[in-house]
């Protein structure tokens, strides 16, 4: 797709702007497709929805069925939560909303940080099945962006959309198209790039403790065993294969070092933290500047 023969598919869904852009406007049932996949995510993974699945089991304990998109999201998460010994998991939602990222986005502490309670105190996650011992605030941030920008593109994929860029708020992947220059945000100074990547049938995503900070010092990557934000890595961006294993990658880079990761997963990385230094794999596909 060459810049002047894109059209741009644009609306609003879990907190941010998507952009999905395709060499021909995307049919009207296609759109309602895509947008329709949206919701029925929202109202199963959302914990600022009242009506959703994840609502409920904040509300009270039990056996709750999600859709079969929660068997890779567990495994995965389960991966991960063994990997940083706890530091990161999807049971961070309580601490979340310690620190003031609730759902009425009230952005003020309502006491000191809380730690996530242990998996395997509270929660049994089994393919589509979760059980939870006591009511549990689940929050799949982390990957759940990336899982949604896969399944959009299972939709495309399914309507014929042979080339397509999905871009969530900087989260992107491309399928079917030739390389896209994407300018890697600096982290203190969105204006500004620090490098680039040209993405070609790869996903990108990227964390950053400047992206949903409020107070002093708050952001919303939180280290699950003390319930406070993370001080050291202030920027990551992961490659891979899918938007899934891309997203969930970037927030791991906050607790653990790359090479860490790759002994468990294909993908590439680049980690900058709060002193200015940075740390990248060998194959990292971007340019830093100087």
């Amino acid at each position: 797709m060459s810049a002047t023969d894109q059209e741009d598919f644009s609306f609003q869904a879990i907190g941010t702007g998507w952009h999905i852009t395709t060499p021909l406007p995307l049919p009207a049932a296609v759109r309602t497709r895509v947008l329709g996949r949206v919701e029925k995510f929202d109202g199963e993974w959302s914990r600022f929805r009242a009506d959703s699945r994840v609502a409920a089991m904040a509300r009270r304990p039990g056996r709750y069925s999600f859709p079969e998109e929660a068997a890779p999201l567990g495994e995965l998460y389960r991966q991960l939560y063994d990997l940083t010994n706890g530091a990161m998991t999807p049971l961070i939602g309580g601490s979340l909303e310690r620190l003031g990222y609730d759902a009425a986005y009230s952005l003020r502490a309502a006491g000191p940080p809380l730690p996530a309670p242990d998996w395997e105190s509270v929660l049994t996650w089994s393919g589509t099945v979760l059980t939870a011992s006591a009511p549990v605030v689940l929050d799949i941030g982390a990957a759940g962006k990336g899982l949604l920008v896969d399944l959009l593109a299972q939709e495309l994929a399914a309507a014929g959309v042979g080339g397509f860029v999905i871009d969530a708020g900087g989260d992107l992947l491309a399928r079917g198209t030739g390389p896209v220059s994407v300018a890697l945000e600096h982290p203190y100074n969105p204006a500004q790039a620090i490098g680039v990547v040209d993405l070609e049938g790869r996903a990108l995503c990227a964390s950053a403790a400047n992206r949903r900070a409020w107070g002093d010092g708050l952001h919303h990557v939180l280290d699950g065993t003390t319930g406070q934000p993370v001080r050291t890595a202030v920027a990551t961006w992961a490659l891979a294969e899918t938007a899934m294993v891309a997203d969930a990658l970037a927030t791991a880079l906050f607790f653990v070092p790359g090479a860490l990761l790759q002994e468990a997963f294909d993908f590439s990385w680049l980690t900058v933290f709060s002193d200015g230094s940075a740390a990248y794999s060998t194959e990292f596909e971007g340019k830093l500047f100087a």
